[in-house]
């Protein structure tokens, strides 16, 4: 930010009226050739080959919570 003060200062703009050429600038180039751009990929997770995990009541979930906060401690 300091840098982007210090230019415009220097061109006699105001940071507003830098800051707006730059955006313009950047927007009218024309885009990298090559075709759409390219998009990350949706992150795929698949379970593990694992026992299921038995079903738990509320209390009982919360019991095995406690017992691992107390061995953290």
């Amino acid at each position: 930010m300091r840098e982007l003060k210090a230019r415009a200062a220097l061109e006699g703009v105001t940071l507003k009226d830098y800051f707006a050429r730059i955006v313009q600038t950047a927007l009218s180039r024309p885009a990298a050739a090559g075709g759409p751009p390219m998009r990350s990929p949706v992150p795929v997770f698949r379970r593990a080959k694992a026992k299921p995990m038995p079903k738990m009541r509320n209390a009982q979930l919360q019991a095995v919570l406690d017992v691992q906060d107390a061995a953290d401690f």
